[in-house]
Parts: C-alpha cells; sequence; structure tokens
C-alpha cells in the first residue's frame, strides 16, 4: 500500500508554511511598527509556526521524512534547534519514553507530573498518604494558572537547559543559541531588549496552551498509573484515543488526532508501522480499528471540543477521588 513512502510535497510545504510565518510575523512588525495590534498578531503567528514546528520535528524525530535516519535527525535538529531554540536530544529521551510506556508513572516523563497535578492512580496514593502539597481537590482551576501557560515557558526551558549541561550536547546548545540570537537580533530593533523579551515569553506562552491541549487531549482522559504488564497492544490502547478528523483538525494537530495510529507507530520496543509518514494516518486507520473489533480492544474516538473538556473532567475526577480518600482513610 506504500504506506511507509514519505510525500515529500508534504513536508516540504510544512517547513515553508512554518518560514512564512516566521517572515510574515517580522514584515508586519516592520510596516506596521510595535503597536499593540501588530504585536499580538506578530505574536500570534508566530506561536502557530512554534507549534507546526513542533510537528515538523516530531516527524523527523520518528524518521518518517527521510529514508536516511542521518538526515532525518541531522534535519530534527535544524527544526527543533534553530527554529525553536531546543535540543533534539532532549526531546527524543522524553519522547522515547513516552512511547514505551505512555501513561506509566516514573516510566512516562508526561504523566510524572505529581505534585503538582494529580492523575490516575496517583490521587488515591496521595490521599491515603495524606499529602497535601496543593489543593488538588481544585486541580482542574489551577491548571489553567499553571498547566496550559507555563509548561514550554518554564518546565521545557529549564528542564531543556539542564539536560544539554548534564549531557554535554555541546552542539544541541550552540542550535539552540542560534535560534535566541536570531529572534533578538530580528526584534530588539523594534522594541529594545525588554520588549524583544516580553515578545518571546507572549510567544512561548501561547505556544505553550497549544502544546498542552493538543498533546493531552488523547491522555490525560483515560487510563493513567503503574505498570500493570499487559500485552504490548492492549496497554498502548489504554493510555490513548482517537479525535475525529477534519482537514484543519488534521494540520492544527500535526495529524495527533490520530493518535491510537500514532501511539502504535511510534513505540520504540514493539512497533507496528516504525517509520509511517503522518499523512497516512487516515488510511491506514481502518485497518488498525479492524484489528481492535477482531480482538475486542477499545478504538475510542472523540470530537475535539469533547476532548479538550475531558482533560479538566479528568483533572476535576482526580481532585475529588484525591479529597475523599484524604478524608476518609
Amino acid at each position: 500500500m506504500k504506506l511507509f513512502e514519505a510525500k515529500p510535497a508534504f513536508f516540504g510545504l510544512l517547513l515553508g508554511h512554518i518560514l512564512a510565518m516566521e517572515v510574515l510575523a517580522w514584515l508586519m512588525i516592520y510596516m506596521l511598527g510595535p503597536g499593540w495590534v501588530p504585536s499580538t498578531l506578530a505574536a500570534l503567528i508566530l506561536a502557530i509556526s512554534q507549534a507546526q514546528s513542533w510537528c515538523l520535528q516530531h516527524d523527523l524525530g520518528h524518521t518518517s521524512i527521510f529514508r536516511n535516519s542521518r538526515w532525518n535527525h541531522l534535519a530534527q535538529q535544524f527544526v527543533m534547534g534553530q527554529l525553536k531554540g531546543f535540543s533534539a536530544h532532549w526531546w527524543n529521551f522524553r519522547h522515547f519514553q513516552h512511547h514505551a510506556k505512555p501513561n506509566i508513572f516514573h516510566k512516562d516523563p508526561d504523566v510524572t507530573v505529581a505534585p503538582v497535578f494529580l492523575l490516575g492512580e496517583s490521587s488515591v496514593e496521595y490521599g491515603k498518604k495524606k499529602r497535601r502539597y496543593l489543593p488538588y481537590n481544585h486541580q482542574h482551576l489551577y491548571f489553567f494558572l499553571i498547566g496550559p501557560p507555563l509548561l514550554t515557558l518554564v518546565n521545557f526551558e529549564v528542564e531543556n537547559l539542564a539536560y544539554m549541561l548534564v549531557c554535554m550536547q555541546w552542539m544541541d546548545l550552540l542550535w539552540a543559541a542560534s535560534f535566541y540570537a536570531r529572534f533578538l537580533l530580528s526584534y530588539i530593533p523594534f522594541y529594545g531588549i525588554p520588549g524583544a523579551l516580553l515578545l518571546f515569553v507572549a510567544v512561548r506562552v501561547l505556544e505553550s496552551h497549544w502544546f498542552v491541549w493538543i498533546t493531552q487531549m488523547n491522555h490525560i482522559p483515560r487510563e493513567i498509573g503503574h505498570e500493570k504488564h499487559r500485552d504490548w497492544a492492549s496497554s498502548q490502547l489504554a493510555a490513548t484515543c482517537n479525535v475525529e478528523p477534519s482537514l484543519f483538525i488534521d494540520w492544527f494537530s500535526g495529524h495527533l488526532n490520530f493518535q491510537i495510529e500514532h501511539q502504535c507507530q511510534g513505540t520504540v520496543s514493539c512497533s507496528l508501522f516504525p517509520t509511517m509518514p503522518r499523512h497516512n494516518y487516515r488510511r491506514v486507520a481502518p485497518l488498525v480499528k479492524a484489528l481492535c473489533a477482531k480482538h475486542g480492544l477499545s478504538y475510542e474516538v472523540k470530537p475535539f471540543l469533547t476532548a479538550l473538556v475531558d482533560i479538566i473532567r479528568s483533572l476535576k475526577k482526580s481532585g475529588n477521588v484525591w479529597l475523599e480518600a484524604y478524608l476518609h482513610q
């Protein structure tokens, strides 16, 4: 079926529209000046560019664009470093853990977020042990204050820098430095240093909202806990779900709305489709769904807005479970 063959035009257009948005944002400030309206529009455009860069580097990290793995890794370093200011090695280090053991505490870094948030089984454990570092029964509310706004700006920036220094990834550090040099040299002439830094923070905060909602709509509402030692397919499907596709949602989410197909193809250890380009997820989805039906495995597909709301519902449910265990044990 040629499902492993990447379309150069598809990924060329992805890179092209990312670079076009970077240029457009700068031209907007250059031509209209650094007023509030042009600055706000530029920040939104840059945030979309950053979000799409996450998607493109993700494709490269899965070696799904070039036939030669080395080319994928070199291109990922460029996208992750020059276009985003992060380390490709840092991303792969945490992302491969996620794919190997999705939604498993202390094995998947994406859900090992206690004591800030309690997910799944951790809410019962914290309640029974009388641990109360934060008002977890209100975590679905303070999530809006410290979850989407700060993940990329604070957690990722600190974790990424620490990884590059501790692991001595000097080439990644140089790539990241080139991003900051380009960004500051591009916008300091218009805003000065404080204004350029404020624009950077605004872009990171907007980008962080996209990252949290899009990457977690498939995972947080699903089963989260300790290792169950189940077969590989069952453990993958218990940890994820799909979101109904459309041309906009496919683009906006980087095809992560096909999370079941991606999760099954992305796993490091025991994979079905280790390098499948994401533009083929629509074609392989009926095959995966049929396989799940044959073996009685859940294949859940949600509307986009429902998937977003389910994140909050899940956080509220976990918080209430914590409170009940905290009060009655």
